[in-house]
């Protein structure tokens, strides 16, 4: 009966030649959907291929959660600790876990997973199966237990409670020996008993080198893929939280995988399955399996700074707003989760740098994803199972993730369409979905209706849990969701759109080799304007259209982002530059990855040849005689960067062959401060420039660049 009614009303419904009747109507029918399951289903579609568990469904329903990294190496300002540091430099004398999780739950993120031993051995905890932990700390007199407060403070603040533990052990001496594995069961025991719901473990893929080991100080080998007899300790990490989900870079697989790298992304494509044994290659993690016969969906884990632990060198290398939202969109916006890491400093507390971008990255994902567009619009479909309204296409904008719209058995394509009364605008598109009963959209399209003519705003692959499209604006008063092709039948549980706002960030601006400026915007949408006489840009200034003329000497760039619907204006970034590197050529190289060092990018590097000898020289022909009175050096700007010139010495010549020395020092503290390196001297007129590297911060061979530059008078 109900489905009679429900039927005809949308017969009646979608004849009509009145707009604003089918506006009244469609929330009725949405209304009256909500009745049928009392009155008996038409069958739902049976599941197809690996669909997820209970725990997996509940965890990526997080989507965006913490990583805590302290440590000793805290204090040592290393990477990763040796296992030989002394507990006692462990004092973190303001540590407060209320402020990390306020600070989170400020943030929006749904969990905390703290890093309880790291590889150095060392516990934040009072393990009594080792003394290398807190107990010998001066912090909290050796009382103290972190593991304990981070799981209260969880709790105080509606946060889930996470641990990680490092496999590979540089400290304990039986590290290597089938004995250890008994001692890392027995700290699972205790991390999994002893401090209530634990939501993830997590363990890391590194494993084995270099250490410690209880005073072996040696090199130790393991084979990771049978050693820890991963399965059995799986096996083992269930029994203790049957809640918990596994993160894990072994051989065997656990419940969720790494994508590949830390750099805050997924693939575009991005299977929620692979196979349950088997190889795992690098696109694999990245990209998933399409027909993979387990659910292990990918789990995107990235620093705010550039390294895991905290170093006071990092201060200013916060990432910024843009950078977050990029790692949003293609973590979180790919069908992945977010696990953002916070260096804790030698304090215990998390740096208000770190603090202020992370709320700052709240509320831009607030402001982006407002108000939801899809409230009030028809819908129609090309196919709905069994003509059901069980399966409506309304359940596709209901706000029920437990709803969805599907199509009949074996319709493997078809489109829906959304109309609005009134034109909207619009430049996010976000999807998902009926994961519960598996992953099954091979490629879909978005269109929107302008003048009178179906555009293409978007064609993507996956959707799986959640996929969120980005575009420009386009403003219409009808949508066309079209999937090209899936495995089996269909079900998308949930469409919204949004009209985000432009993220108004200073742009960077580069100067590549040739001497053309780019300007690259923090928002593909926002309007650049800039001057190039050192005066401050306004919406009258040039608008930057994609290349900016050659400029050959110097020359200052200052630029603005503007956004066009509120007015509002980005603060200005400036760069400063010299003469152009047209002319430029390296001598002596036969590399032509060398010139990734003129090419203006801070983010490119070129390293010499490994059978270079200190000293070892840069030799650069200008091209053209110059009037020089100093020079730039730029080390890798990346964090195991190798090759750091500490010692130096300039050189300058006429003729590439008679040289003469017009400066020699050391760079002091750049491997705590790894940025531009000036140097001045007195004018020199010169045609060739010669940096030669004396040694370097490793004090091996390794000599590497970032960017090499010159000052003229």
């Amino acid at each position: 009966m109900i489905d009679k009614l429900i039927s005809n009303a949308k017969d009646n419904l979608f004849s009509s030649r009145n707009m604003n009747s089918k506006y009244l109507f469609s929330g009725l029918l949405i209304s009256l959907s909500s009745f049928i399951p009392a009155f008996g289903q038409v069958k739902s579609p049976p599941p197809y291929g690996p669909v997820p568990s209970e725990n997996q469904l509940n965890w990526q329903k997080m989507e965006y959660y913490a990583f805590v990294h302290l440590s000793v190496n805290t204090y040592t300002d290393m990477p990763w600790g040796k296992g030989d540091e002394d507990p006692t430099i462990f004092n973190p004398t303001k540590l407060d876990c209320r402020q990390w999780a306020r600070i989170c739950k400020d943030a929006g993120m749904k969990g905390i997973i703290l890093t309880a031993k790291h590889h150095s051995g060392f516990c934040l905890w009072p393990s009594k199966y080792t003394e290398y932990s807190v107990k010998n700390s001066p912090w909290r007199n050796g009382n103290g237990d972190l593991v304990r407060e981070m799981s209260d403070a969880c709790k105080e603040y509606g946060l889930k409670f996470g641990v990680y533990l490092s496999p590979w052990d540089r400290n304990h001496t039986d590290y290597g020996k089938p004995e250890y594995i008994t001692y890392f069961r027995n700290q699972l025991r205790e991390l999994l008993t002893n401090y209530g719901d634990v939501f993830e473990a997590w363990f890391d893929g590194a494993n084995g080198g270099s250490g410690y080991y209880g005073g072996a100080n040696e090199t130790r080998t393991i084979d990771p893929s049978t050693y820890y007899d991963w399965q059995n300790t799986y096996k083992l990490v269930r029994t203790l939280q049957p809640k918990i989900v596994i993160w894990n870079d072994g051989g065997d697989r656990a419940d969720l995988r790494w994508v590949g790298t830390e750099a805050g992304y997924v693939g575009e494509t991005n299977w929620s399955l692979l196979n349950a044994t088997g190889e795992v290659t690098e696109n694999m993690l990245r990209y998933g399996l399409e027909n993979g016969n387990a659910w292990v969906p990918g789990e995107v884990n990235t620093s705010i700074r550039p390294e895991w632990f905290y170093h006071k060198k990092e201060d200013e290398k916060v990432k910024t707003l843009p950078q977050l939202m990029e790692i949003y969109y293609n973590s979180i916006g790919r069908n992945g989760t977010l696990l953002l890491n916070f260096p804790i400093m030698p304090n215990g507390l998390i740096h208000e740098f770190d603090e202020k971008a992370v709320v700052g990255f709240a509320k831009a994902i607030g402001d982006a994803f407002a108000v939801n567009l899809t409230h009030g619009a028809l819908v129609d479909a090309s196919n709905v199972r069994a003509k059901d309204s069980q399966f409506s296409p309304y359940n596709s904008v209901d706000k029920n993730k437990d709803t969805y719209w599907a199509t009949d058995d074996g319709v493997t394509s078809g489109s829906l369409t959304l109309r609005f009364q009134k034109p909207i605008s619009f430049n996010r598109f976000l999807v998902q979905e009926h994961i519960q009963l598996g992953q099954r959209v091979k490629s879909f399209t978005v269109e929107a209706l302008v003048d009178s003519k179906w555009e293409e705003v978007a064609k993507e692959t996956t959707i799986v849990y959640k996929r969120i499209l980005r575009f420009k604006t386009v403003t219409t008063n009808s949508v066309r969701l079209t999937i090209n092709n899936a495995k089996s039948n269909f079900l998308i549980s949930n469409i919204e759109m949004y009209l985000a706002p432009q993220i108004l960030a200073p742009p960077t601006i580069i100067r590549e080799k040739s001497g053309h400026v780019r300007i690259n915007p923090a928002d593909f949408e926002s309007q650049i304007f800039y001057t190039l006489d050192g005066t401050t840009p306004s919406i009258k200034s040039d608008r930057y259209t994609g290349s900016i003329k050659t400029i050959d000497g110097k020359v200052t760039v200052k630029c603005i982002a503007h956004d066009p619907r509120t007015g509002k204006n980005s603060i200005v970034a400036e760069e400063n530059f010299d003469v152009a590197k047209t002319l430029w050529k390296i001598t002596g190289v036969n590399d032509e990855k060398a010139y990734a060092i003129l090419d203006g990018d801070v983010n490119t590097q070129w390293y010499q040849d490994k059978s270079s000898r200190m000293p070892a020289e840069l030799v650069v022909d200008l091209g053209r005689m110059e009037n020089l009175t100093g020079f730039r050096y730029l080390p890798d700007q990346h964090w195991w960067a190798k090759g750091i010139i500490v010692n130096y010495e300039f050189y300058v010549s006429d003729d590439g062959n008679n040289w003469i020395s017009v400066d020699k020092g050391e760079f002091a503290n750049i491997k705590n401060s790894p940025t531009w390196q000036i140097r001045t001297f007195k004018p020199m007129k010169a045609r060739f420039i010669k940096l030669q590297a004396l040694s370097n911060t490793q004090q091996d061979d390794a000599v590497g660049y970032s960017e090499v530059d010159i000052i003229t008078q």
